[in-house]
């Protein structure tokens, strides 16, 4: 098949390469990927880095087959709800008047969910050009904004938001979504099951790898080598516990055991802010965000990893963390509800253990006892690794984008 066979792919993301966001990452990947295989791309995105609003990344950008398109726009940040809005807003105006002028008939277009819904922005204009749309759903909102409790976003208002944005989902060609439970969740807004694909998030299980140890550098640089390291890598947001951390820490004291937190989100700060009022400091380390090439070691530097998800958020978001962790072979501590996909998956693969949000208790039990083996330790890992070659491969996940994409 000719490249001139593939229609032409437009993506829309605030993030894109080399900002290292968990949805910049994907799209990146995925983008080049399938640029690698022939199809010409363009990418609409922000001028910003997802941990520095002040970035100012070049307007345009081309690398091979991949254009990119960066729009102008505020750059309040995320340091509170307003200065985050007015950044959506402006999104979404230099987004729409972009699309109009550069989409052609016959264009794919994939919008993501940064800023939230735009898939409503988008569904008009898609059919005013012609093209086909096919929404990439890592999240739902409003329901997520209700779930955390958004200031000012009233039930009525919401309500009304969501009518448009189902309709969207509904006039969609596909709506890629990352979880079973999120498929169930758009099943159940009238969206025809056909025009629902499940393909889950990813990482490079080419460079995420294993490492041990002792041949760890950063295990070494950041005082851990006779530790047992209970680890978090990524965004700390308002989606995650942190209570039940908290809780289980307070039982650990003495134990050898540090909590190692790489990344950076209110839920971050908010726990930084915790421990050291409560005088916890011996049992944690905080690190910023790092570098994707340092990616594998500082994933490797922990004997286990702990991740949350709230049961209300249960088909709203899912942890792309979770494959990040099997991939480097480390079990998963699963803070969530028995009955959440992520238990069962844990569950199933036998790779880690579930604790129920809030039993900081069983929490601190397992992690002694976890310690205690490392034979058990390292099965659970290799389990997890095995898990994610067999079902959750970066591989998979191309080949199932490039298969929805000939398909629709």
């Amino acid at each position: 098949m000719s490249s001139h066979s593939f229609p032409r792919l437009i993506f829309i993301n605030r993030y894109f390469h080399p900002d290292q966001s968990a949805t910049s990452r994907l799209l990146s990947d995925l983008a080049f990927a399938l640029a690698d295989a022939g199809h010409d791309i363009l990418i609409l995105t922000s001028r910003q880095r997802y941990d520095d609003p002040e970035a100012r990344l070049p307007a345009c950008e081309v690398r091979g087959r991949v254009k990119v398109h960066r729009l102008a726009g505020t750059r309040f940040g995320r340091i509170n709800l307003l200065g985050r809005a007015i950044d959506y807003v402006s999104f979404y105006v230099s987004m729409a008047v972009a699309l109009l002028k550069l989409a052609r008939a016959g264009d794919t277009i994939v919008p993501m969910t940064d800023p939230p819904m735009l898939s409503l922005f988008v569904a008009p204009i898609a059919r005013r050009k012609g093209c086909r749309i096919i929404n990439w759903l890592q999240d739902l909102y409003p329901e997520v904004a209700l779930a955390v409790g958004t200031p000012f976003l009233r039930p009525i208002v919401a309500k009304f938001i969501k009518t448009f944005r189902d309709r969207s989902l509904r006039a969609a060609d596909c709506n890629v979504v990352i979880s079973t439970a999120m498929a169930e969740r758009v099943s159940a807004l009238g969206v025809k099951n056909e025009r629902i694909r499940i393909i889950h998030n990813w990482v490079n299980d080419h460079v995420l790898l294993p490492i041990p140890a002792h041949e760890n550098p950063l295990r070494r640089a950041w005082d851990l080598e006779d530790k047992f390291v209970v680890g978090y890598s990524g965004n700390l947001g308002r989606v995650h516990d942190i209570d039940t951390i908290l809780l289980a820490s307070a039982e650990l004291v003495d134990c050898q055991i540090v909590f190692l937190c790489i990344g950076g989100g209110a839920q971050y700060d908010a726990l930084k802010e915790t421990v050291e009022k409560r005088r916890l400091t011996q049992l944690f380390r905080f690190m910023p965000y790092q570098s994707e090439t340092d990616l594998p070691y500082s994933l490797s530097a922990a004997d286990v990893h702990w991740l949350s998800h709230k049961p209300e958020f249960e088909g709203l978001v899912f942890p792309s963390k979770f494959y990040g962790i099997a991939a480097v072979g480390r079990p998963i501590v699963a803070i969530t509800s028995m009955q959440s996909e992520l238990a069962k998956l844990v569950s199933q693969y036998q790779c880690g253990l579930v604790v129920d949000q809030g039993d900081g208790k069983t929490l601190a039990l397992e992690l002694k006892r976890l310690k205690a083996a490392p034979e058990v330790c390292s099965a659970m890992g290799e389990r997890a690794r095995a898990m994610l070659k067999a079902r959750f491969s970066r591989a998979r996940a191309i080949n199932a984008w490039t298969q929805t994409l000939r398909d629709r």
